[in-house]
C-alpha cells in the first residue's frame, strides 16, 4: 500500500489549538451566539411586520398616483449582515486581547519554571497581582520549589558526607596493607595484627552501609501496616543492649507497659534500637537511661531520657541530621556511624509519629515518639 506523504500524515495528527486560541473562540463564540440570537429576533419581527403590511396595504385599482409601494424585504437584510460582520471582527479582537491578558501570569510562570533547574532552585515566581487562582497557584509552586531546594541540598550534603565516611575506612585499610607489605621484617604476628585491624575497619564499613540502608528504608515509607505491642518490642531491644550498657557503666531503668501501635514492626525495631543505643552510647560514666512506654490520648508513646553532656537547645535539631554530633567535629566511626537519630526521625516521619526532643538542664536528652492511634494508622494504609 502506498504511503501518504509526510505533510498529509501530519494533518491527521494536528496539535490541539493553544489555550489562548481556545479562550478566544470561547469568548467570541458566546458573544456572537448572543448577537445572532438578537439579530434573528429582530429579523423575524421585521418579517412579520412586512408580511402583514403587504396583506393590508393593497395598491388602489387603476394605479392611483397617491399609492405608496412597500419596500422589498431584502433591503433590510443588508444591515443585519453588515452589523454581524463588524461584530464578529470586534468580538474576535477583544476576545484575543482578553485571553492574552488573562494568560499573561501563566506565561510568566511557564518561562520562569523553564529557567529553574537543579542548579538554581533558589529562584521563585513571585507573582504580583490580585489574590486569584493564578496567584495562589504561583504561591503553591514557590512552596514546591522551596521544598525541592531543601531536598536537593540535603541530598548533596548527605552524599558528600556518606562518601567521605566510606572513604575513610577504605583509606585506612589500604594504608595498613601497604605498610605491612612494605615491611621486609614483618612476621606472622604483625601480619595477623594488621589483618585484624583491616577486618575491624571492614566491620565499620558494614555497619555504616547497614545504617544507610536502614535510613533509606525509613525514608521510603511504610509498605505494610500491622498492629504490634510497642512495649514488647522495646523490652526485647533493652535486653539486647543491656550488656553494652553494663560495659559502659550505664544504669538502664525500663518501665515498659503494653501498648498497641500500628506500622512496620521491623522499622520500629530499628527506630527503638537506634534511639536506645544512642542514649547509651552518648552518655557519661555512671549515667543512666530511663525508658518507658505508655498510652496517651489513644496514641502509643515511648519516652527515652539519658544523662550526658550539656546540649544547647538550638543544637538539638541538628543532631537528627546525618553524620552530626554535638559540637563542630564530625562523627567518628569508632564512636558510631552518626546516623542513629537521623534514622529515628525518618522512621517516625514514615509512620506519621510525632517526635519531640528536648535538652535537659543537667545534660542529655529527653526524646518522645508518639505513634498515631490505630484508627488513624489504618486510614494511612
Amino acid at each position: 500500500m502506498r504511503q501518504l506523504p509526510q505533510k498529509a500524515m501530519s494533518l491527521f495528527h494536528m496539535k490541539r489549538p493553544v489555550l489562548r486560541v481556545q479562550l478566544t473562540l470561547l469568548y467570541s463564540g458566546l458573544f456572537i451566539g448572543l448577537l445572532t440570537a438578537v439579530l434573528a429576533a429582530i429579523s423575524f419581527r421585521f418579517g412579520i411586520n412586512i408580511l402583514f403590511g403587504r396583506s393590508e396595504m393593497r395598491a388602489p385599482a387603476g394605479g392611483a398616483a397617491g399609492g405608496q409601494a412597500v419596500a422589498p424585504a431584502h433591503q433590510f437584510q443588508f444591515w443585519p449582515a453588515a452589523i454581524a460582520l463588524v461584530a464578529v471582527v470586534l468580538a474576535l479582537v477583544v476576545a484575543w486581547w482578553l485571553a492574552g491578558r488573562f494568560l499573561r501570569p501563566l506565561r510568566a510562570m511557564t518561562s520562569t519554571a523553564r529557567e529553574i533547574s537543579a542548579t538554581n532552585l533558589d529562584r521563585r515566581l513571585s507573582l504580583d497581582g490580585p489574590d486569584d487562582e493564578l496567584t495562589e497557584l504561583g504561591r503553591t509552586l514557590d512552596d514546591l520549589f522551596g521544598r525541592l531546594q531543601e531536598s536537593f541540598e540535603s541530598q548533596r550534603h548527605f552524599v558528600a558526607n556518606a562518601s567521605h565516611e566510606l572513604r575513610t575506612p577504605l583509606a585506612g585499610q589500604r594504608t595498613l596493607l601497604q605498610v605491612a607489605l612494605a615491611d621486609p621484617d614483618a612476621d606472622a604476628q604483625s601480619l595477623r595484627s594488621t589483618c585484624e585491624e583491616a577486618l575491624e575497619l571492614g566491620a565499620q564499613q558494614e555497619r555504616l552501609i547497614d545504617a544507610l540502608l536502614t535510613l533509606a528504608a525509613g525514608e521510603r515509607g511504610v509498605e505494610r501496616w500491622e498492629p504490634f505491642d510497642l512495649g514488647e518490642v522495646a523490652k526485647s531491644i533493652v535486653v539486647s543492649l543491656q550488656h553494652e550498657a553494663e560495659r559502659q557503666g550505664i544504669h538502664v531503668d525500663a518501665d515498659l507497659t503494653g501498648t498497641t501501635a500500628t506500622g512496620d514492626r521491623s522499622l520500629v525495631e530499628s527506630l527503638l534500637t537506634n534511639l536506645i543505643d544512642n542514649a547509651i552510647r552518648h552518655n557519661q560514666p555512671g549515667g543512666r537511661v530511663d525508658i518507658s512506654t505508655t498510652t496517651r490520648a489513644g496514641r502509643a508513646l515511648i519516652s527515652v531520657s539519658n544523662t550526658g553532656a550539656l546540649i544547647p537547645p538550638d543544637e538539638v535539631d541538628r543532631l537528627f541530621q546525618p553524620f552530626q554530633r554535638l559540637g563542630k567535629e564530625r562523627i567518628r566511626l569508632a564512636d558510631g556511624h552518626g546516623l542513629g537519630l537521623a534514622i529515628v526521625r525518618a522512621i517516625a516521619t514514615a509512620h506519621g509519629a510525632t517526635l519531640t526532643a528536648r535538652a535537659r538542664r543537667q545534660g542529655g536528652l529527653d526524646i518522645e515518639v508518639s505513634f498515631p492511634a490505630p484508627a488513624d494508622s489504618q486510614g494511612r494504609a
